[in-house]
């Protein structure tokens, strides 16, 4: 006869579980994502892996040699405004 009671109080039981569950987690994100801003573990791990591999790629890189570009010392462009 009491079924109907006892079955609410399992429901709020799973559903205190449940936000308790949440709000668990909640703080487990926050306190890890305040270690991560605290000791700087970002940009130490831009400085220390990310930006090894960007220089790695971009000083390979082939480029125009301006050096080796031929100067005219007669061929100026005209700066003049038509007007």
């Amino acid at each position: 006869m009491k079924k109907g009671k006892c079955c609410k109080c399992s429901l709020g039981r799973k559903l205190g579980r449940l936000i308790a569950k949440l709000l668990g987690l909640i703080l487990l994100g926050n306190v890890a994502l305040f270690i991560v801003f605290f000791f700087d573990l970002d940009g130490k791990l831009l400085f220390k892996v990310v930006e090894p591999l960007l220089k790695k790629h971009y000083d390979n890189m082939d480029r125009k040699d301006t050096l080796k570009a031929p100067y005219d010392m007669d061929k100026y462009p005209s700066y003049e405004y038509e007007v």
